[in-house]
This record gives structure tokens, C-alpha cells and sequence, in this order.
């Protein structure tokens, strides 16, 4: 059975099937990338947490910045937020992203508690 949720005619903001939730895309507010980052972040703890999973549960994390130089800066937000024995596996490359002064964005795969 597959169960979207909190759906509207473009997407959904997260969709669990077979024991796994697909999160959509996730931004944030702010002027840094550590700011957008934080802010992405705790949106992924939220959808997670209401899917019925955790950071802990991760499958796999793909991270699109705005610009590579902001690699460094994104990391130390991302690094004291995954629990420690718990890194998804992940990949992080540039991308155009859907508004200007969007610094990153994160999509996020984790297994059902």
C-alpha cells in the first residue's frame, strides 16, 4: 500500500510504502546556508517525526547546494545534527534550485520505526 501524505496536485510532502517514507525536498529561511540549512532540518525532523520515523531511521540523504563553496559551512550544521553511528548514505552536488535565494535544499529516504 502506498500512503501519501499531505498532498497537493504537485506533490507530496512525504510518501511511505513498504516500510519507507520519501521525503519531498526540503528549504530554509535565512541569509547563510548554516541558517537554511538549520531551518531545512528541523523541517526534516518534523516530517519525520509525523511519518513515524526519526534521524536515527536515515536510509539516505541527497544534498543539493546553490553554490559547492558553501560545502564546508552546510557540513558543520549537518554534522552536529546526524546522530552519531546513524550517517545516512548521502550524496551532496550544485544545482540551480527553485528560488534565488535558496542556498540548499535536502531529500531524505529513512525506514518506519
Amino acid at each position: 500500500m502506498i500512503e501519501r501524505l499531505q498532498t497537493s496536485a504537485r506533490m507530496s510532502k512525504f510518501v511511505k510504502h513498504n516500510g519507507t517514507v520519501y521525503l519531498c525536498g526540503q528549504v530554509g529561511e535565512g541569509a547563510s546556508v548554516a541558517e537554511q540549512t538549520a531551518e531545512c532540518l528541523s523541517r526534516i525532523d518534523a516530517l519525520l517525526e509525523q511519518a513515524g520515523s526519526s534521524r536515527k531511521q536515515m536510509l539516505q540523504a541527497i544534498v543539493w547546494l546553490a553554490d559547492m563553496s558553501d560545502f564546508d559551512e552546510m557540513n558543520a550544521v549537518w554534522d552536529a545534527w546526524v546522530p552519531e553511528g546513524h550517517a545516512p548514505a548521502r550524496a551532496c552536488g550544485e544545482a540551480r534550485l527553485a528560488r534565488q535565494d535558496l542556498k540548499v535544499e535536502i531529500i531524505v529516504t529513512a525506514a518506519l520505526d
